[in-house]
């Protein structure tokens, strides 16, 4: 009976834990798939290295926690690494979750790339908008936009295309640009790069709404290089620290495997009790 009872208390806690999240997540797209972006900072391959770690990180996140995802656009970096990534993340509350990994995120290793093994340290910065749904009045017109095709420039393999069918959309009125190679068709690669051009639009005005009546969140005020939300140590010692909440573990490889729910959730509530702080763990 006793193991049935402590059983029975650890789901008790389990499930009021993610009962207590969820009250957490009451933005008004909270809800809804994310957006998500990652473009390495400057130092050439050490960053695109360093961004395509982050990929993973946060492909391994959304598996553990049973999102699916859909890379529409991937651009592979020079030696190493990619230049710049999106993909969806489809599920409940994907951009709830994520909007906590907005800003940039800094590594200090020691360069596989140095011959002399020396220790480097490597930006990226990730940018996270919720994808609206396309019954949202969002006018985009013909005029304001210019639409290149080219041919898609994969890592390689079955998936990638020998006619140009990779689209990319230039929003002219705001130099917004986005891409789309994933798909098989260019129509359907204009149709996915549409939905997530409407989706930063309707970003980027909720935004300028923000900023009207108050000062946005410090977490998506300033995506800047040398403003980092986070930095990963892995010489001299291995550390991953939020600068925001103060969490911070020595679990680094576990952390770069996706599991990332303790900063998530600090972040949380960190938003609904701005002048508390988070307890570090080991």
């Amino acid at each position: 009976m006793i193991a049935d009872i402590e059983a029975a208390v650890s789901e008790l806690e389990r499930r009021i834990a993610e009962t207590e999240i969820r009250t957490l997540l009451s933005g008004p797209h909270d809800e809804n798939n994310a957006i998500v972006t990652i473009h390495p900072g400057a130092g050439g391959t050490e960053s695109q290295d360093w961004a395509e770690m982050l990929l993973r990180m946060y492909l391994r996140w959304a598996e553990k926690n049973g999102y699916e995802t859909e890379i529409t656009d991937y651009q592979v970096g020079e030696e190493a690494g990619l230049k710049s990534v999106t993909f969806l993340v489809k599920g409940r509350y994907a951009y709830g979750h994520l909007s906590a990994e907005i800003g940039v995120h800094r590594l200090v290793r020691i360069s596989p790339f140095d011959s002399a093994a020396r220790r480097h340290t490597s930006f990226a910065s990730v940018f996270v908008t919720p994808e609206i749904e396309e019954d949202i009045d969002i006018v985009v017109e013909d005029k304001d936009l210019r639409i290149d095709t080219y041919r898609s420039s994969g890592a390689g393999g079955q998936h990638v295309n020998v006619t140009d069918s990779a689209v990319r959309i230039t929003h002219l009125p705001t130099g917004i640009v986005v891409q789309c190679q994933n798909e098989r068709s260019q129509h359907r690669n204009k149709e996915v790069a549409m939905r997530i051009l409407k989706s930063k639009l309707y970003e980027l005005e909720m935004e300028r709404k923000r900023k009207e009546l108050d000062k946005l969140e410090a977490g998506k005020s300033d995506i800047a290089w040398g403003s980092q939300i986070r930095s990963y140590v892995l010489h001299p010692y291995k550390m991953v620290k939020d600068h925001r909440t103060k969490l911070e573990t020595a679990a680094v490889d576990s952390v770069l495997d996706g599991n990332l729910d303790a900063f998530i959730e600090a972040y949380l509530h960190r938003k609904e009790r701005p002048e508390g702080k988070a307890k570090a763990s080991s």
